[in-house]
C-alpha cells in the first residue's frame, strides 16, 4: 500500500483512467455506469475504491482523475475521504483531483454540511460539484461533466490542461469561498 502518485505508471494510448472514492458502493456503481455509457473519444475505464490507500499492483493503470464523492447524510463519508487524502500525493491537487458532493436535495437530512465539504475542497484548492446523485438526470449530466474533466486530465483535449481546467473550474467559483 503506498501513496498515489500522478507518474507512477505511464499513460495508456487514449486511454483515460477515474478513480471514483466514495463510501456508497451503489451510487459509485451506478455513476460509473452513467460515465460509462457516454459517448468518449478515449477508452474509458473506471475504478472504485471504498476508501485509500489501493494495494500495490503491477496491473493497476495510471490514475488521470480521483473524485472523491461525500455523501452529505453520512458523517462516516466525510471522515473516509479525509483519511484518504493523506494517500494522495500533493502534485494530485494539481487538477487532477476534485470533490463531488451528493445528497444536497434533501437539506433537512445533511449531517455533513456543504460549508464543511466546502472548506475540504477550498483546502485542497480543489474543485467542488454538487448533485443529487440519487436523480437519475442529474447524474448522467454529472456523469457527461466528469467523462469531459477525465479526458482533459488525460491529455486527450488539444490546449487544455488538468491546471487550465483547475483555473476556469475556479474562476466560477463564488468569492465567498475564497473567504473560508
Amino acid at each position: 500500500m503506498s501513496v498515489l502518485r500522478p507518474l507512477d505508471k505511464l499513460p495508456g494510448l487514449n486511454t483515460a483512467t477515474v478513480l471514483l472514492v466514495g463510501t456508497d458502493d451503489a451510487v459509485l456503481q451506478q455513476l460509473a455506469d452513467s460515465m460509462l455509457q457516454k459517448n468518449c473519444t478515449s477508452e474509458l475505464r473506471v475504478h472504485l475504491a471504498m476508501s485509500l490507500p489501493l494495494p500495490s499492483s503491477l496491473s493497476r493503470p495510471r490514475i488521470d482523475l480521483v473524485v472523491f464523492v461525500i455523501n452529505l447524510h453520512s458523517k462516516y463519508s466525510l471522515q473516509n475521504v479525509e483519511k484518504s487524502l493523506c494517500h494522495v500525493d500533493a502534485s494530485y491537487f494539481l487538477g487532477k483531483v476534485c470533490f463531488l458532493a451528493t445528497g444536497a436535495g434533501r437539506e433537512s437530512h445533511c449531517s455533513v454540511h456543504q460549508n464543511t465539504v466546502a472548506r475540504l475542497a477550498h483546502t485542497y484548492r480543489s474543485p467542488l460539484l454538487l448533485c443529487d446523485l440519487e436523480v437519475e438526470d442529474f447524474r448522467a449530466t454529472m456523469a457527461q461533466r466528469l467523462v469531459r474533466m477525465l479526458q482533459i486530465c488525460a491529455g486527450h483535449v488539444p490546449g487544455v490542461s488538468a491546471m487550465s481546467l483547475l483555473s476556469l473550474l475556479r474562476s466560477s467559483e463564488s468569492p465567498f469561498l475564497e473567504d473560508l
